[in-house]
């Protein structure tokens, strides 16, 4: 466990680097900048790798960059990597990265540049591009060219993207049989199937890709000249085709030919599919309209898959109609289900609650009318009023909730930042997600500065990490407690710990953290000299501190568990300190 920090070893070292950089020394200053990482003195060696930028050292460039970045200092970010990106193929990957993240073309320029300087990552990042783009075919070949036995690396993308072409390559075999035998059976284009049929089985291996989709968008470009190949011959297989249509449009993810208002194509689609008699359309329709928001058109849909007998209808016809106090309505969709269900009873029971207590404004869909009238008109408030409710209360998607939330995040809502950040998330978008959780945690939100406290945590930059454990401490939560003391007493801050792993220690007897906070609670009490009052935590630390703490992190990462506490040994020091005294 560090000590306070060594004064003199930093003003040695910092010296040291800046000295190195001025004589042109890069073997030397990249030592003494190894000493300011590996020790985890960022805000010590920031100055230092400032002057050293200042002298020409690259890797300073790239280091202080890194750590610009990660403090949300992107533009900076940008400069330092431009300043060497050109000479130093680790300022030309971390630029090429930067630039993709905020969806810059620019990108690949820089990523070319890094490989040509001979940085490994840089010609993954070009396969990854060429996948991005649709070169399914050409991405392989590009990453085994020249390939190294040592560069096991690339292997992994060139199996990807292999396996996805063997995919591709299955289903558009499928789908030749199965246009194959509708010629010959003379079945007319796009008839009903039944539900199935070999054009829909051929699909199958598409309905899992829908990750490769977002990060490889040229992807979604090939496969949808499939889904319309089986939608031609498939009522069912139309319903899948609007799905992927609706997916891919809410996430920008393919720009074919013509596309249009995929919405508009993929909610014809589904209302054709049910028109040729396939009957699960309807409740499609259903889902999408609900996720979308629509609700009137969502009900409706609802309400014909409801006649035909689907429970699953029935069911979310009872949840809107209880959202929207219509009670009566709501029991009787329920009851169409049957009473004697757990989860009916469970629904009744709460509208028997409801109908004396009211719902929550938040759930409120009677709200909506009103709430978007005003939304419309450039209140950001209603605006984010309703995409709450339509989210929590109207079972809208996180896609569709973005631009109800957004303006007021973007009018300064630390509330509506976060919440923003939140679907950010869902949606698998981090610069963005990262950007508004610090717009949050910038003006003291204590679950953003979380957020905030575990993204610089992740990123060993554990100086930043702790000042944000701190500011979420503020709003009194004891796992933010713990987490601010855990990290103060790591680097040996034993008298600032306590308060907060006492808080810890004596108010989260029901949380998961609660070993933890005792193992470190028990540590900086021995380490101030409490010794008896440090072996009751210790103890309750040492007995599962194994199962509780040590299983909960990973194995391979060296780092967390060179910094962990280790309460056994703790508890027997605490012990002898004890029986000597």
């Amino acid at each position: 466990m560090a000590q306070q920090d060594p004064t003199q070893d930093i003003r040695h070292h910092g010296e040291g680097l800046v000295a190195a950089a001025l004589a042109g020394d890069a073997q030397t200053a990249r030592r003494h900048t190894d000493f300011f990482v590996l020790r985890r003195h960022v805000d010590e060696g920031i100055p230092y790798w400032e002057r050293a930028v200042a002298a020409g050292d690259a890797f300073s460039a790239y280091t202080l960059a890194r750590y610009r970045k990660i403090r949300g200092n992107r533009a900076e970010a940008d400069r330092l990597y431009r300043s060497a990106a050109e000479r130093h193929a680790g300022c030309a990957y971390g630029l090429g990265v930067l630039l993709q993240e905020d969806g810059n073309p620019e990108a690949a320029e820089w990523f070319r540049r890094g490989w040509e300087l001979g940085h490994l990552d840089c010609k993954i990042e070009l396969g990854k591009h060429l996948a991005a783009e649709g070169r399914l075919d050409e991405a392989p070949k590009f990453l085994m060219d020249n390939v190294d036995i040592g560069d096991i690396a690339v292997f992994r993308w060139v199996q990807l993207f292999e396996s996805i072409r063997g995919d591709f390559d299955q289903v558009a075999a499928g789908l030749a049989a199965a246009e194959a035998e509708a010629a010959e059976a003379a079945v007319a284009a796009g008839g009903a199937d039944g539900g199935g049929g070999p054009a829909r089985e051929a699909l199958r291996p598409l309905f899992e890709m829908g990750d490769h989709f977002r990060d490889y968008p040229g992807l979604a470009v090939e496969a949808e000249t499939y889904y319309r190949r089986a939608a031609a011959l498939s009522a069912s297989a139309r319903v899948d085709h609007a799905i992927f249509l609706e997916e891919t449009e809410a996430a920008g993810e393919t720009e074919a030919a013509g596309s249009g208002d995929r919405w508009t194509e993929a909610r014809q689609l589904l209302v054709q599919a049910y028109e040729s008699g396939y009957e699960g359309a309807a409740y499609v329709l259903g889902v999408l309209h609900e996720q979308r928001g629509e609700l009137a058109d969502a009900e409706r849909w609802y309400a014909v898959s409801a006649a035909d007998g689907h429970q699953s209808a029935q069911w979310n016809l009872g949840i809107l109609c209880k959202r929207q106090r219509r009670f009566d309505e709501a029991e009787r969709w329920f009851r169409e289900i049957g009473d004697d269900d757990e989860d009916v009873a469970d629904q009744l029971a709460r509208i028997a609650r409801l109908r004396a207590d009211g719902v929550a404004p938040g759930k409120d869909l009677r709200r909506l009318p009103g709430l978007r009238e005003r939304a419309e008109a450039g209140d950001v408030q209603a605006s984010y009023a309703y995409g709450k409710i339509l989210g929590e209360g109207g079972g809208a998607a996180a896609r569709h909730m973005v631009r109800w939330i957004e303006p007021a995040a973007r009018a300064g809502d630390p509330e509506a930042a976060y919440d923003l950040a939140e679907l950010c998330s869902e949606l698998r978008r981090p610069v963005l997600r990262d950007h508004w959780y610090r717009q949050a945690a910038e003006t003291g939100h204590h679950d953003a500065c979380n957020q905030m406290g575990w993204l610089s945590e992740h990123h060993k930059d554990y100086q930043e990490s702790e000042r944000w454990y701190v500011r979420a401490a503020e709003g009194g939560a004891p796992l933010n407690a713990m987490l601010a003391g855990k990290l103060k007493a790591q680097r040996g801050a034993y008298a600032e710990a306590e308060p907060y792993l006492r808080k810890a220690w004596e108010e989260g007897q029901e949380y998961a953290y609660r070993t933890e906070a005792a193992g470190y609670y028990g540590l900086v009490l021995h380490r101030l000299g409490r010794h008896a009052d440090a072996i009751e935590p210790l103890r309750c630390a040492a007995e599962s501190w194994r199962e509780d703490v040590r299983s909960r992190y990973s194995r391979d990462d060296l780092d967390v568990l060179a910094r962990m506490a280790d309460p056994e040994k703790e508890l027997a020091a605490a012990e002898a300190a004890l029986s000597a005294g």
